[in-house]
């Protein structure tokens, strides 16, 4: 009779272990169906975005009813040049015209209803010191400014100005948005930075 209790609750013990493991898996199921269609993970690769962003920093991305807009941190995917996700910071959209004045870096945006705005742009870093590439410190002549953002397409820039492969430079040059992966919306890695960029 004993033997018989026993077995019934070693019954209910592995009834009650495949039913959590059951949930487990579903649970991760869920998780790898949100990361596949909403967001996704992404790592930063040099030093464009500091001060924003550092190297091997790592990402969340979302492209869920995602439109691009000024002074989104955005990562995309360009071909050609840099053949990887690349991180930058769209500066104007498309019917948008940029000016940049590369004595003071100071930029200018014309909206497509001739609203002219300077931005105001805390993020941006200047080092000089930390350039490793003489062809930022020149004025670019791989576009002519001011320019207009052709519609369907991205002005980007990286905070880190004078070390930054960007639109500026024919390389990378106007981004189709159809390129774009999603907006960045937290730090994961390093822990102690975790939390939500702007």
């Amino acid at each position: 009779m004993s033997e018989t209790k026993n077995e019934a609750i070693g019954k209910k013990i592995v009834v009650s272990l495949l039913e959590y493991v059951e949930m487990l898996v579903f649970a991760l199921a869920i998780v790898v169906v949100i990361f596949m269609f909403f967001f996704r993970l992404c790592e930063v690769s040099g030093d464009s975005m500091n001060n924003t962003l550092v190297n091997k920093e790592k990402l969340i991305v979302s492209n869920v009813f995602y439109e691009p807009d000024n002074g989104d941190v955005v990562v995309f995917h360009q071909t050609g040049y840099l053949n990887e996700p690349v991180v930058k910071r769209v500066i104007a959209v498309g019917g948008e015209t940029v000016d940049i004045d590369f004595s003071t870096m100071q930029i200018t945006v014309t909206d497509k209803d001739g609203k002219v705005r300077v931005l105001d742009e805390p993020y941006a870093f200047y080092d000089k010191e930390g350039n490793t590439e003489l062809r930022y410190f020149n004025n670019p002549t791989d576009f002519s400014f001011p320019c207009t953002v052709p519609q369907g397409y991205l002005f980007v820039l990286g905070d880190n100005r004078y070390n930054s492969l960007d639109s500026r430079y024919k390389e990378v040059g106007f981004v189709d948005t159809r390129r774009i992966l999603g907006k960045v919306v937290f730090r994961v890695y390093p822990f102690d930075k975790i939390g939500i960029v702007n």
